[in-house]
């Protein structure tokens, strides 16, 4: 995962509470620091779908 380019999170408070993601056109990564110890790999879509749940105002 080296190649990967991590971006971190701009809600992201001092210390290790941060969260960075990596994304390509079909995935997205998500880990805890940089570099990555613990990484959740998704579908792009599958990531697309929580963003749309978290920003609907029901949560449904």
């Amino acid at each position: 995962m080296s190649t990967c380019r991590w971006r971190k999170s701009s809600y992201c408070q001092e210390g290790e509470a941060c969260v960075h993601i990596s994304t390509t056109p079909t995935t997205v990564r998500i880990a805890d620091a940089e570099p990555p110890r613990n990484v959740l790999t998704v579908s792009a879509v599958a990531f697309e779908a929580l963003l749309d749940l978290v920003k609907s105002p029901d949560g449904r």
